[in-house]
């Protein structure tokens, strides 16, 4: 009889640590999880270790619990270094401030301490350090794109979008276009995952992964005018934009990794809309 996979879980009360938890208990593992708050579960024997714990949000409004959250708990893990294997979640958005039209792993990264919005990036930045420096080769990195769900997260654009959409249908009077009108400009992009992708490749990147760090996206920036168009085309409502700023693109994501170390082939948002709007908002 083998002996129980074991995985160990930082962080399992947020958006990705909780679908992660549950993801990896039926593929058969028993699952720890573990908190900056109460570490005991990284004690005996964590096995894969991912390091979900993180603020997006209100990073700006937490600088310390930013700055305890991207490193201060990764710090004393790595010291330990009792773990199989570390997968550490950061993020995509550290290559907006490159000016390549493409960002691959190697892409260099522009970072600026004045910049408010940085702190972000720079502690996100300082973690992947550490587990390059400290990670004793079993410590990888995973930058993720937007990663959504559908209608019912809690926070983002996307299902502010998808959840707006059955509204405005609901809201619009009979022979009258419906209109939902949102605080973002047409000019934006951005590369979308689904988080049933993005737990497949994080399982990947721990079992079998090579390489000190994997981008986790889908490898194309879907901009809001052609959301925005899809989803008139499946549920009539017509979606504005109210601001009309130029928006510098961020850099395609680069996923040769990806693809060509796991075979990984992640799903396209504008493909995958029909099944994420609520049924009242189809045609």
């Amino acid at each position: 009889m083998h002996e129980q996979r074991r995985a160990t879980v930082i962080g399992a009360a947020g958006f990705i640590g909780r679908h992660l938890s549950r993801h990896l208990r039926d593929a058969g593992y028993e699952v720890r999880e573990a908190t900056r708050e109460h570490p005991e579960a990284l004690d005996a024997a964590p096995g894969h270790v991912f390091y979900c714990a993180g603020l997006t949000a209100d990073y700006a409004q937490r600088p310390h619990d930013t700055v305890d959250a991207h490193v201060a708990l990764l710090s004393r893990v790595l010291r330990r270094g009792q773990f199989d294997s570390l997968v550490y979640l950061s993020s995509t958005r550290l290559y907006d401030g490159s000016l390549a039209d493409t960002a691959d792993e190697g892409t260099a990264l522009a970072l600026d301490p004045r910049q408010p919005r940085h702190l972000y990036d720079l502690s996100k930045a300082l973690g992947e350090a550490l587990c390059q420096a400290a990670g004793a080769g079993r410590a990888r990195v995973a930058r993720l794109s937007c990663v959504y769900r559908g209608a019912d997260d809690a926070d983002g654009f996307l299902p502010q979008l998808l959840r707006g959409v059955p509204q405005a249908l609901a809201r619009a009077e009979h022979g009258q276009t419906p209109r939902l009108q949102l605080a973002t400009t047409p000019h934006a992009a951005r590369d979308y995952v689904h988080l049933d992708d993005v737990l497949h490749a994080l399982t990947l990147i721990a079992t079998r992964g090579t390489q000190p760090v994997y981008n986790v996206a889908s490898g194309r920036n879907v901009g809001n005018r052609e959301l925005f168009a899809r989803l008139r085309e499946l549920s009539g409502c017509e979606v504005m934009a109210s601001r009309r700023d130029i928006v510098r693109p961020a850099p395609r994501i680069d996923i040769s990794r990806m693809r060509r170390e796991f075979a990984w082939q992640p799903a396209d948002l504008l493909d995958k809309l029909a099944e994420l709007l609520p049924e009242p908002a189809l045609c």
